[in-house]
Order: C-alpha cells, then structure tokens, then sequence
C-alpha cells in the first residue's frame, strides 16, 4: 500500500504516483457463475481420483503490457478549471476513469475532496425502450441526482436540449443528434463540487456545440473544481486557467494554458530546416492510408525553412507516394493559429485544379503568392482523398511554421500581431 501524503484543505483533487497498465494480446476467462463454483466443489473428488493436471489460465496470453499511465503526479486547487490535453491514447481518458474509480490503478492513489459529477461516457445508462422523459430519470439518477433535483431542473433539462416535442416518445425513435443532445444535456445539469468532463463539446449540430460551451463557461464561472479532457484547444483557451499534457501516460506539462497549447501544438510537429517526414507520423487519423510522405515548405528562391515574413511568398510541397492508384487525387492544407482555430483551408477543389490520375510517387506544389498572416505561430493541417470527396489520408497540426513582422502593406510599417489573424489590402479616400 502506498503511503498516503497529507493532503490540504484548499486541494480538491490529489494524484501521487498513479499508474495503471493494460495487458496488449491477453484475454481473461470469463468469471465463473455461483453455481459452476458448487459443481465444482461436487465434482472435485472425482477430478481428483482421474489425477487431472491443471494450470492456472486466468490469463491466456501476456504478449505485452502498456502503460496508460505512469508516475503522473499533481494537485488541483478548489475552483481550478483545468484542461488534460494530448494525443489519442495518451491517457486522458484513463486518468478520468481511475478518478471516477471506474478502474483501479496499479500503482500509486488518487484522492478527491467533494461531491463529484463525470461526463464521459454522454448517453450511459440510456435505454431504447423508454421515453425521454423516463430515461432523463433514469441517467439522473445513474449520474447521482435525487429525483428532488431532477424534477425541479425536469423543464430546464428538456428546453436545453431542444427535444420537448418528442420527450415522451421511446428514445430508439430519437435521432443520434437528438439522443446525445438530451444525455448531455442531464449531465449538464449535475450540481457537483468538482466535474470531470471528457470530451463533451463534440455534441450535436453546431448550435447546440455553442450551448454546450455555454453552459461549460458558466460551470467554470461558478467557482467548481473541473478537469476537462478535450481536443478542442479553443475551447481549453476559453475556459482553462491551467493545462495538463499527457503523452504516452506520462506528463509532459502543468502550466499557463497557452504555453501548454503551443507546446502540445508544437511537439510532433517542429519542423527540421522547413522539411519533414510524414510516413511515419504520429497525428496521423486513425485508419488512414499513407499517401502524404514528406512535405516541405520553400521560398521564393526553393530555399527550404519554417519561418516566413508578412507578405512573403511561400511554397508548400507534399511528397505523395500512394500504396495504389489514385484517380482524379484531391489534397487539402489546412492553416490554424496556435490554439487550433482554423484560419484559412487550400484546396485543390476549390482552386479548380484537376489531377491526373496518379500512380507512383509524385509532388504536388501549392503556392501561396503572399502571405497575409499577422505575426504569430501556426500550424499545417493535411489531407488527401478522390474526386468524390473520398478522405483516404488526414495528419492533424503536423507542420508548425512562424510568421515574421513585414511590410505587408508597402507603408514603411509592420503590422502587430494584435490586428486578428489575416491581412487584407485595402483602398482608402475621402469624399466632400
């Protein structure tokens, strides 16, 4: 047992040493039932008598063991919001888990101060078969609401979701919107002393993603303690104080939110003298082909760098090397500031450019004349698909390159970095 450290009134949430592990391949037999434990108490003796020889199986295999978490480390204040960002797999939701003490850890303890309420998994404990207003009962009660709190917050629940035509209708009738949107929305309306939050902003139709913000910025405004895993660094920026960054279930930051975001942002994504490898790369979408292989960012001179000034022209090349053919191939870049917020998007599509159908490894150049970014950090998204709009190979925030005071306007002055994220030309005069 591990020695518990003293733990102060002010700290809402303490985690010392905390690991846990996964074993990668092996497959458990399923536990026995009372009563195949009493046959086998009966049928000992003869099993006995026919000198059978058996092994410990409880676990089959043991190929390899993972650690989704190791040494992690921290406290969280009363009334801190603090944001868990990081890589798919890096541990996030794992660490939620082991503080909602829905799995136990294998080294170190967590202890938690208060009353706490957990978003995780929106639309647990829904059932098919009854309405939206029985299973706002059901999943308020699963989530540790008194049916006091439930009926005095039943109108507020429903309006927030949008779903009161439809309230008293079996939720298997429910679209998927509207299914997520009311299991959010009575998880929304917890009252808890600290809130544990994962990934919840990615809910329905973009209206009501606003809504979720909404009430989220009003939860944190209301002096509760909130660990919230997201992959929307916007959203962190908006209702974050504090980052923590997992990778590899190990933390790689605890600090002020933008610093961490442009650490996160910038981690797998340095480029080396404005070239870098993408075969192998490790913001690579899930399930995606390995189309995109190096990309490269030129000047006007074919000099390869990551840093540009205000103006300047740059070009992006992207080494593609498809493991089949390609018809009619599209790509996008995507450009984002440094909290993830989509600038601009360059597409093949809408530059009314046609591939030829592509075999083989080939190059394809997208040149931008001037570049009309305020000073500032940004990163390059990729993506490569088909005529159809086929997504076939995606890497998020793989490229960061930084953009230098210029004279963008030919006026002698060089733009702040506070003038919003895009330069535009403009005609000035003045009329009597």
């Amino acid at each position: 047992m591990p020695v518990l450290k003293a733990m102060n009134r002010s700290v809402a949430i303490q985690v010392v040493d905390l690991g846990k592990k996964y074993h990668i391949g092996a497959r458990r037999d399923r536990t026995r039932t009372f009563r195949e434990a009493l046959t086998s108490s009966a049928l000992r003796p003869l099993r006995a008598a026919r000198a059978w020889t058996r092994h410990d199986t409880s676990l089959r295999r043991t190929d390899s063991i993972i650690w989704a978490l190791r040494n992690v480390s921290f406290e969280v204040q009363r009334g801190e919001v603090i944001g868990v960002i990081g890589r798919n797999g890096a541990g996030k939701s794992t660490l939620l888990k082991v503080l909602t003490r829905i799995t136990n850890p294998d080294e170190g303890y967590a202890r938690i101060r208060g009353r706490v309420g957990s978003l995780l998994e929106v639309g647990t404990g829904f059932h098919s078969e009854l309405t939206g207003r029985e299973n706002v009962y059901l999943n308020g009660a699963i989530l540790g609401m008194r049916r006091e709190e439930i009926d005095r917050k039943f109108d507020e629940i429903v309006d927030f979701s949008g779903v009161e035509k439809f309230i008293d209708t079996p939720v298997k009738h429910f679209s998927s919107g509207m299914y997520l949107r009311l299991a959010f929305s009575v998880a929304a309306h917890l009252e808890p002393e600290i809130l544990l939050v994962d990934e919840v902003l990615a809910v329905g139709d973009a209206e009501f993603q606003q809504k979720c913000l909404g009430k989220m910025s009003d939860v944190a405004g209301e002096g509760r303690t909130v660990l919230f895993v997201s992959h929307n660094m916007s959203a962190v920026q908006h209702l974050c104080s504090q980052v923590l960054m997992l990778d590899r279930g190990q933390i790689r930051f605890i600090g002020d939110t933008q610093e961490g975001i442009i650490h996160y942002l910038t981690m797998f994504s340095t480029v080396e003298d404005g070239e870098m490898n993408l075969s192998t790369h490790p913001n690579r979408r899930k399930g995606a082909a390995p189309i995109l292989r190096k990309i490269r960012l030129l000047d006007k001179n074919n000099v390869a760098k990551s840093q540009f000034m205000c103006g300047e022209m740059v070009r992006i090349e992207l080494t593609c090397d498809p493991p089949f053919a390609l018809a009619q191939p599209h790509f996008g870049i995507g450009v984002d500031d440094w909290v993830g917020t989509r600038i601009f998007s360059l597409l093949t599509g809408n530059a009314g450019v046609q591939l030829a159908p592509s075999t083989g490894s080939f190059k394809v150049i997208c040149q931008i004349n001037e570049l009309s970014l305020v000073p500032g950090q940004y990163t390059l998204s990729l993506s490569a698909g088909t005529v159809h709009e086929t997504l076939l190979d995606a890497l998020d925030h793989v490229v960061t390159f930084r953009v230098e005071a210029g004279d963008f306007f030919g006026s002698g002055k060089l733009p702040p970095a506070n003038l919003g994220r895009v330069l535009v030309r403009s005609e000035w005069s003045v009329e009597a």
